[in-house]
């Protein structure tokens, strides 16, 4: 939830340089993750470290022990001041050259060195002021003017005195100067040149020549001292998010160098607080105190504290800001989880009585479906069978008209005994009732042309009834062929089929043995066919 709150407030209150993906922005989130690496960075210092202490142990010669003692001291000058010192006074115990006409001279620039680090910067000057340069070697006098210059700029840097001020810029430019004089590399020449031309108001034409040379540069420390160089151009021109862009360059090169005595996350610190951007000004601000306090940096630690309280205050204004954001959005969350439970479980109520009439409606469909279908069948039942009911008494008036006159022309022509013998003949009536049931079982297939089969379906298969050749149904299946129509009553069945009641519940006994399933529930299935 925080982060959520932290994202909106970015965006709200840094509009300059909270555009995602521009330069600026990439260039700040990269520091912020070299931050959070930084122990890993320390460690792989520290490893280096180790070596370098463990071959000294391990050296025999002085010149081996000095040399391992210089490269310790360097290692440590801007990492941590205290244990340079130790390793300057021990380079200084085991001097194995103590003839080398530059050697106290080179110590006593160290010392200087240690001592600007440490702020102690009158102290450095002391130092410095002991040594005659015009006595000195090229290389050593060449270190002796950087030496000069450094400390000078630092003194200029934290001197409010406006006079004093000037004073200490013009010393500064005159050590830059002398070293100009010497045969520099093009980098060295090129930061030299730069802050001539940005002191002399030039800014314009210094940022060319750095973003020439900061193409080209690969060395950690010397990118470190392009880009602070780009930082001072741009800080002149007045532009804030190009100063903030070489500024954080700048820290990562630091902090990835594990330099701890530096000036450019503080002063970054400070311009993310006038931006807005209160979380970073806050982590970078801890970032350099720690460091400042690790190195023994005091003058370094003395800056920071000075606009921390600022920081300091405004980053808890704010984080108690968000937290009773945060609160009061847990809060409305929970009135809401609150309303959604309740909603929840009277939708859950609801759903459970919708879902039992759906059911009962899903039930009276299938009924309404069951009895429409029946009703259908019905209704083709009775269509089929009045229909050919129908046909069937014209066609029997037909024969009934055409026998009544057989027998009147019979009778008209005294034909006494032939009348007599066609009248006590039976032969009219079994046909007619043959012809009849043919016709009852052609339309009874029609309306269920499956049934023979499907009624078999019900017996075990050696009980199975099948009609001669010929035939459409026997007896046994008319019977049933009658009850699937509706009629079970046996007296309705008798007297349909002209049989004695008893025949009828022999043949219904008989196949109900051979059902096989129920033999109760045998007749039903049958009507269900």
């Amino acid at each position: 939830m925080r982060k959520v709150v932290f994202a909106l407030w970015m965006l709200i209150l840094c509009p300059s340089i909270g555009a995602e993906g521009t330069e600026t922005q990439q260039v700040l989130e990269r520091l912020d993750t070299v931050i959070a690496q930084k122990e890993s960075y320390r460690s792989r210092k520290e490893a280096k470290i180790g070596e370098l202490k463990q071959k000294l142990r391990q050296a025999s010669s002085a010149s081996e022990k000095y040399r391992f003692c210089n490269s310790l001291f360097y290692e440590y000058l801007h990492y941590q001041a205290d244990s340079a010192t130790r390793y300057l006074n021990l380079k200084e115990e085991i001097n194995p050259d103590p003839i080398f006409p530059d050697s106290k001279a080179e110590h006593t620039i160290c010392r200087a060195e240690v001592m600007s680090v440490m702020g102690m910067y009158n102290d450095a000057l002391l130092e410095l002021e002991t040594i005659n340069p015009g006595r000195l070697g090229e290389e050593t006098r060449l270190k002796y003017y950087y030496a000069c210059r450094s400390c000078y700029g630092w003194l200029a840097d934290n001197i409010v005195d406006p006079q004093v001020k000037q004073k200490y810029l013009e010393k500064t430019d005159l050590y830059r100067d002398s070293i100009a004089q010497f045969p520099l590399n093009e980098t060295d020449r090129t930061i030299l040149m730069a802050e001539r031309l940005t002191l002399n108001g030039n800014p314009d034409e210094a940022i060319p020549m750095l973003d020439k040379q900061l193409a080209t540069v690969r060395d950690m420390q010397y990118l470190s001292y392009l880009n602070y160089t780009m930082y001072d151009a741009y800080r002149a021109k007045g532009d804030v998010e190009k100063q903030i862009y070489y500024l954080a360059q700048t820290a990562i090169c630091d902090l990835e160098r594990v330099v701890r005595e530096y000036a450019s996350l503080q002063k970054l610190a400070w311009l993310m607080y006038e931006q807005g951007d209160i979380d970073r000004a806050y982590c970078y601000l801890n970032c350099s105190m720690e460091d400042a306090v690790s190195c023994n940096a005091r003058l370094r630690f003395l800056e920071v504290t000075e606009f921390y309280p600022i920081i300091d205050r405004a980053y808890r204004e704010k984080d108690e800001h968000e937290q009773s954001v945060v609160r009061g959005m847990l809060m409305g969350i929970s009135v809401l989880s609150l309303l959604l439970i309740v909603a929840v479980f009277y939708l859950y109520h609801w759903m459970k009585k919708l879902s039992a009439m759906r059911k009962s409606l899903y039930e009276a469909n299938c009924e309404l479906k069951n009895s429409n279908a029946t009703l259908a069948q019905i209704g083709k039942i009775k269509e089929v069978y009045i229909a050919r009911y129908l046909d069937r008494c014209v066609g029997y008036l037909e024969k009934l008209e055409q026998y009544r006159r057989s027998l009147e022309k019979l009778a008209m022509t005294s034909k006494i005994d032939e009348l007599f013998k066609t009248i006590r003949s039976d032969q009219f009536l079994r046909s007619e009732r043959e012809a009849f049931y043919r016709e009852f079982d052609k339309s009874f297939l029609d309306l269920f042309p499956n049934f023979i089969e499907d009624f078999n379906k019900l017996l075990v298969e050696e009980g199975r009834i099948y009609p001669k050749p010929g035939e459409l149904l026997n007896t046994e299946l008319r019977i049933f062929a009658l009850i699937r129509l509706g009629v079970t009553d046996a007296n309705r069945i008798a007297h349909f089929l002209s049989y004695s009641l008893a025949t009828v519940y022999n043949y219904r006994s008989k196949i109900r043995n051979k059902a096989a399933g129920d033999k109760e529930r045998f007749e039903q299935e049958v009507m269900n066919l």
